[in-house]
């Protein structure tokens, strides 16, 4: 029994990782966590399970299926809510989470999927270990202003056409992933989706900026000095191999679609807007509060998107090999991470009286102070294995939930759990989504990338040793 309610307690802070906006709907509904079993976790532990090995064990299963499944999972946390809690309080809970966090969160990641498949990076250099270097570099501070999905997208092709004609090149992505689709979106909540759920709970908008600059410089710069010495051993040892001819030949680089980079910038505005604009005035659906800032705010980034569909060169898209079927699944896989995780948040909000109260007592001393290191590893665990969205709004729950007490007395803390959550969902292929896709765009285009397990070789040689240092550094 200790056995099952340690994997279930485990995989339930694995689901409410997936589920940030959920936690709302626990709290402004008052679902009764404390009285609420371990059981009420298995529709959100399932469907992580699902995202986790789907794509892996059963693929073409999955690839046709997962929405079907998603909604099985999410209709097992629906229908035993309305049973318990009668119909009015199930669907109030449900659209909460919908209506207030799960709509502003896809609208963002599909205004930004959107304006950054418009923007592209045509021609071709020579990928030499300063030139790549400074791509990975380029591509990392990009990522905090476009997202890590946008620049993964945009600068992938790039970089993969700058080394084409290179006998070793796989390492070259293997740092992609490391330093653009994770470690670089650390700095402001557009950048890594669980930031954008933090700002979402109340978070400020510029509070990881100057909370996590000197955690992001420390172990982006020594991901970036380790790449640059490997890169230059083995462009070294090129130099005696047979040479291979340059299938795209060097060639003026130039971007293309610029007039999608003032929309993306009307896309941070809006997010400014509705941090700074509170006019005082919601609207009721169902219950539900909706607030005039957020609708302004998601209406604006909507409409950005649409105006980039309008604005951008067809080519340009085909060139980027942009479709629509990434965040299509990113927004129905969400939809049921946002439901499965209603219950999971209610029994953190419990604290020490709920079922998790053994998760509550490995992140806290003796004393109930919170253990900085202890959320640091643990949020990072779980977002190496879990997409660190859902992973951070449960540390986050865990922590206490309220996000003045969090910047300021705990801001140690917050810090710990937001490093923790971006930079080690670096260390796996499905720690956070641009991961396989650069993955997918890299197989396609005929480098030799790594399994599922030679990646995590690579993630635990180069980035473990990394944040041991970081986390006794800053959080320990």
């Amino acid at each position: 029994m200790r056995f099952a309610a340690a994997l279930t307690a485990g995989a339930v802070v694995a689901v409410a990782t997936l589920l940030p906006d959920i936690a709302l709907a626990a709290e402004a509904h008052e679902l009764p966590g404390e009285t609420m079993s371990l059981w009420w976790a298995l529709p959100f532990a399932g469907l992580l399970l699902s995202i986790a090995t789907g794509p892996l064990l059963f693929h073409h299963v999955w690839e046709h299926h997962y929405g079907k499944i998603t909604l099985f999972w999410a209709a097992l946390v629906v229908v035993p809510l309305a049973v318990a809690f009668g119909m009015p309080s199930a669907t109030e809970a449900v659209l909460h989470a919908l209506l207030t966090e799960y709509m502003s969160f896809i609208i963002l990641l599909f205004a930004l999927f959107t304006i950054s498949g418009g923007i592209l990076v045509a021609g071709n250099i020579h990928g030499t270990p300063l030139v790549n270097a400074g791509l990975l570099l380029i591509g990392a501070m990009l990522a905090s202003v476009i997202g890590t999905t946008g620049a993964s997208m945009i600068l992938i092709r790039p970089i993969l056409r700058a080394n084409d004609n290179r006998p070793f090149n796989a390492h070259v992505v293997i740092f992609f992933i490391f330093l653009v689709s994770n470690i670089g979106g650390s700095l402001t909540p557009l950048g890594d989706p669980p930031l954008f759920v933090g700002f979402l709970r109340g978070v400020d908008f510029f509070w990881t900026t100057t909370n996590l600059y000197q955690e992001t410089l420390f172990v982006g710069g020594l991901v970036l000095a380790v790449f640059l010495a490997m890169d230059m051993v083995l462009h070294r040892r090129e130099d005696g191999a047979p040479k291979i001819k340059d299938p795209t030949p060097d060639t003026k680089v130039r971007i293309r679609g610029l007039a999608n980079v003032p929309l993306l910038a009307g896309v941070i505005g809006a997010i400014l807007l509705s941090a700074t604009w509170k006019p005082g005035v919601a609207f009721a659906v169902q219950g539900v509060s909706l607030e005039l800032q957020n609708l302004v705010r998601d209406t604006i980034i909507l409409a950005l998107a649409f105006l980039s569909l309008a604005v951008s060169r067809k080519s340009h898209r085909e060139a980027n090999n942009f479709h629509w079927e990434p965040i299509a699944e990113v927004a129905k896989l969400f939809a049921g991470i946002f439901i499965c995780i209603v219950p999971v948040i209610a029994i953190l909000r419990a604290g020490p009286d709920g079922a998790l109260a053994p998760l509550v007592s490995l992140v806290s001393s003796p004393t109930g102070e919170p253990n900085d290191l202890a959320y640091f590893w643990m949020t990072g665990a779980l977002s190496s294995f879990l997409d660190n969205a859902p992973t951070y709004l449960v540390f986050f729950e865990l922590a206490g939930g309220d996000p003045q007490h969090l910047m300021t007395t705990f801001a140690s803390t917050l810090a710990a759990i937001s490093a923790g959550a971006v930079f080690m969902g670096a260390n796996t292929y499905i720690g956070n989504a641009p991961n396989f896709m650069v993955y997918a765009i890299a197989r396609h285009r005929g480098v030799k990338m790594p399994g599922f397990f030679g990646y995590m070789a690579w993630s635990g040689a180069v980035l473990i040793p990394i944040f041991l240092l970081a986390g006794f550094l800053f959080f320990g």
